[in-house]
Formats: structure tokens, C-alpha cells, sequence
């Protein structure tokens, strides 16, 4: 009770001005503007940010301390917001999801189709299809004109 009793001395307005402050940014839900956001939204901007808070929290007092550390974590959280990673982060599946729902989608029973193209017996040689061994033809080159091989 001391400290917050000693918030409103004369010489600690500007303390209960921030106090004031730091409330009726809590209380209202204010938006953070998208350049602030930005800033803020970046591992070297929630540093600061948190910085900041400690050592609001070490200088001034406790009351006040406390208060900015909240203000800083709601900061951090609604310029999350703001730049759109809180979604990304929450609400976007991982690649493994991803993948392990496509694999599930891509697992198909074995048709009529893959098991007659089984049975068929392929054809081995090359050499069949241009009077190989076994065939009673050969192949014949009609009168080309005098046209040059197209190799």
C-alpha cells in the first residue's frame, strides 16, 4: 500500500501519467499502427521491447513496473496481430502435417489395371520389332529419293 500511495506524491506525476496511460492502453485495446508493428514483430524489437519493461520495472514503481511488463507482453502480442505471424504461427498447418495428409490421400488399392499390366509378359529385345530373330519379315526402306538420314 506504501507504494501505491507513494505513486501519487507530487513529484511522481510523471509516473502516474504513465500509469494512467498504460491502463487506458489495456483497457481500450487499442490497435499498434502497421510501421510500429513491424518494428516490434522482429526478435531485435521484442528485445527492446522487453528490455524496456525491465528496467521501467527497476527504476520507477513496482506498481508502475508491473504494469509495463504487462503492457509490454500485450505489445508484443498485438503486433503479432497486426503484421499477421500470430496466424502463421497458429493457424497455418506444418509441412509434416502437409505431407502426411498427402500421403494418405495418395495411398490407392491395387486395380484391375496394374494387375493385368502384370501378367502381360513384356517384350524384351529390341531387336523384335526390326526383324530380329523369330520374325518372318524384314523391314524394307521405300525409295527415299535421295533424301539424306535425319541424324
Amino acid at each position: 500500500m506504501n507504494s501505491l500511495s507513494s505513486l501519487f506524491k507530487k513529484e511522481n506525476m510523471g509516473q502516474l501519467l504513465l500509469t494512467i496511460l498504460f491502463l487506458i492502453y489495456l483497457i481500450m485495446g487499442y490497435k499498434t499502427p502497421e510501421p510500429l508493428a513491424n518494428l516490434i514483430d522482429t526478435l531485435p524489437g521484442k528485445i527492446a521491447v522487453i528490455v524496456i519493461a525491465l528496467s521501467l520495472f527497476v527504476s520507477v514503481n513496482p506498481v508502475l513496473g508491473v504494469l509495463g511488463l504487462l503492457v509490454a507482453y500485450d505489445l508484443i502480442k498485438r503486433s503479432g496481430k497486426e503484421t499477421g505471424n500470430y496466424a502463421i504461427e497458429h493457424y497455418l498447418p506444418t509441412q509434416e502435417k502437409v505431407n502426411s495428409q498427402f500421403t494418405a490421400f495418395n495411398q490407392f488399392p491395387y486395380t484391375l489395371e496394374q494387375e493385368i499390366v502384370k501378367k502381360m509378359a513384356p517384350i524384351n529385345k529390341a531387336n523384335e520389332f526390326y526383324g530380329g530373330a523369330g520374325q518372318s519379315y524384314k523391314p524394307v526402306l521405300d525409295n527415299t529419293y535421295d533424301a539424306a538420314y535425319i541424324h
